[in-house]
């Protein structure tokens, strides 16, 4: 059996849905109740703890998705990051059961010199969603050592609700960019991002490995945006704006997300991320070792993305 932390989510959801397909037992450690759904259920809080050890209970593996990535505080980047993961851990090291940890390239950093970065790197998170999933790397490495730590860049398609801002404005005819050089990043579609981690999950020369996931291929936020207009018929006009007023918008995300209690994308650390030139990983490790390349081109996964959205109804064009 295996048991899939944040499994009512973006890539959970992704990743529960590959796993039934393939004729495995999933478990979900929820947070809320749910509906019926085609695995089974234990609700409970890693936070907590509460629910860790029946949802634990006759399992083998663990994937280990849920965390925080929008936060009213910084506070709660930890708790629901490194506090939570610590959580698991702890309990996972009295079993024998395989973990596979979902960390961010966010943890590691940008590449400081235009070349991807790679799995052995010095981290140099720069948010605290960046540092709090380092620090859950750390503290699930301490306790379990032959954890499978995996690190994906974006991640986008079907379902996804923080990529979808992006091309929505393409989907509107207008995009904002900070001024500045063309910046570029590395990417995976959900579904390549599933088949990385079930991969991660099975092959014998993972344990106590890190891994990013990620398509080999580079792109940048332009060669986004065309391909996405490309499908759409559209032609977006390009609004460029000063760093300072990138900041200042950030600011004023903020102040309007505490106002109405819910976290959004935008922030000053986002915007300090969103100024780097490169953020980029490399991608070796994984195809010699889980034998997994990410096999879906940006303008696929993107066509795939829009035509699931439009049929959601998220999306007009």
């Amino acid at each position: 059996m295996t048991l899939v932390t944040g499994g009512s989510g973006f890539i959970g959801s992704h990743l529960v849905d590959a796993l039934c397909g393939q004729g495995e037992t999933v478990r979900c450690l929820l947070r809320r109740k749910t509906g019926a759904q085609n695995y089974e259920k234990v609700y409970g809080d890693l936070v907590s703890g509460a629910g860790l050890e029946d949802a634990l209970d006759g399992v083998e593996t663990v994937i280990h998705l849920a965390g925080v990535t929008k936060a009213l505080s910084q506070a709660e980047y930890y708790a629901g990051n490194q506090h939570a993961s610590e959580n698991l851990a702890r309990a996972v090291a009295k079993r024998n059961i395989r973990l596979v940890h979902v960390s961010s390239l966010a943890a590691i950093g940008p590449s400081r010199d235009g070349n991807p970065v790679g799995e052995d790197d010095e981290p140099h998170p720069l948010s605290h969603y960046g540092k709090s999933k380092l620090e859950a790397e750390q503290v699930v490495r301490a306790l379990v050592p032959d954890a499978v730590v995996a690190r994906p860049p974006v991640v986008y398609g079907p379902r996804d609700t923080d990529v979808f801002q992006f091309l929505r404005s393409v989907a509107k005819g207008m995009v904002v960019r900070i001024a500045g050089a063309e910046r570029f990043f590395s990417a995976i579609y959900v579904k390549d991002l599933v088949e990385g981690l079930i991969a991660a999950a099975r092959a014998p020369l993972a344990k106590g490995r890190t891994y990013f996931l990620a398509n080999a291929k580079i792109v940048s936020w332009s060669q986004l945006s065309a391909a996405a207009a490309s499908v759409m018929g559209t032609r977006p006009r390009v609004v460029q704006i000063p760093v300072s007023v990138a900041y200042a918008a950030g600011y004023g995300a903020e102040c309007w997300s505490r106002l109405a209690g819910k976290p959004g994308i935008v922030s000053r650390e986002k915007v300090k991320e969103a100024l780097c030139s490169h953020w980029t990983c490399q991608t070796q490790r994984a195809a010699l070792e889980l034998g997994f390349e990410a096999r879906t081109p940006i303008e696929t996964g993107i066509a795939e993305t829009l035509a699931w959205y439009k049929e959601a109804g998220w999306l007009k064009y």
